[in-house]
């Protein structure tokens, strides 16, 4: 398994520093925040893009996904979703990223028609996402946080360009084990991603290892599955400003990722 971070724990730093730490700590690659606080997101500029996707390629770290807050089943016309998507899959496409993540966003909506919504819409992009080589996944979470919950969503639409995110701290809050989890997502899984926490009540940003999130259970059943995708740690920083400093948790976090994975093909 290849192992990656967000940029949501490093809120705002330049890009040539995230590519430093990554290259430092032994990252292979980047999950990028796509959102205006950051140094690139929709609406960089093309030469913004080029320059972004130079100073990763020479590091030898990948862009591994563009982290957009698309809220595909979201209440409202389609036009303005549709448009968010678009600018996300383009961005993801000139930076060379493999992934775009979206959210449900579903909010308190009856599931059918929020399940709906987010099918045709994610149904609607699906070309240009095939077309671009970028696939977009849909992450467990908010109104979607379980497995089933997002399947119920990417059955219907059947595109080898739409794809699962998991979040590994949602399935737990939705009362998910990993081992019901996976094999739902296993089909659609485009990556996934880490953290840990001390409860349900308290999910401010802990260091790998020190919470109480089955990362050890995840890793087993990804192993056991024989999936060697990605896993990338989602350190919420940006929502907890009082966290520890990512950049020195980053190495110990590859570590005890390595050490999850080895232990779990033993």
């Amino acid at each position: 398994m290849k192992l990656a971070f967000s940029t949501l724990g490093v809120p705002g730093l330049p890009l040539r520093d995230v590519v430093r730490l990554a290259a430092d700590c032994g990252y292979d690659g980047v999950e990028l925040r796509a959102h205006p606080e950051e140094p690139v997101h929709p609406g960089s500029s093309a030469a913004q893009r080029a320059a972004a996707a130079v100073e990763f390629a020479a590091a030898g770290v990948e862009v591994l996904a563009v982290a957009g807050y698309a809220r595909v089943a979201g209440p409202g016309p389609d036009e303005p979703v549709l448009a968010e998507l678009e600018g996300l899959v383009r961005l993801a496409a000139d930076l060379g990223a493999r992934f775009v993540r979206v959210f449900p966003g579903g909010g308190g909506r009856p599931e059918k028609e929020a399940d709906a919504d987010a099918a045709r819409r994610l149904g609607t992009i699906a070309p240009l996402a095939a077309d671009t080589g970028v696939h977009v996944l849909l992450e467990t979470h908010d109104s979607h946080r379980r497995a089933q919950d997002v399947e119920r969503v990417l059955g219907p639409v059947g595109h080898g360009s739409i794809g699962a995110l998991w979040d590994v701290l949602h399935t737990w809050l939705g009362g998910e084990s990993p081992a019901v989890s996976f094999p739902a997502l296993a089909p659609h899984l485009g990556y996934v991603q880490v953290k840990d926490v001390a409860s349900a009540e308290d999910t401010a940003p802990l260091p790998l290892g020190a919470g109480v999130l089955p990362l050890g259970a995840c890793a087993g059943v990804l192993s056991a599955g024989g999936w060697r995708g990605w896993l990338s740690w989602e350190y919420e920083k940006r929502w907890h400003p009082q966290a520890a400093d990512f950049a020195q948790l980053a190495g110990p976090g590859a570590e005890y990722l390595r050490g999850l994975v080895a232990a779990a093909r033993t």
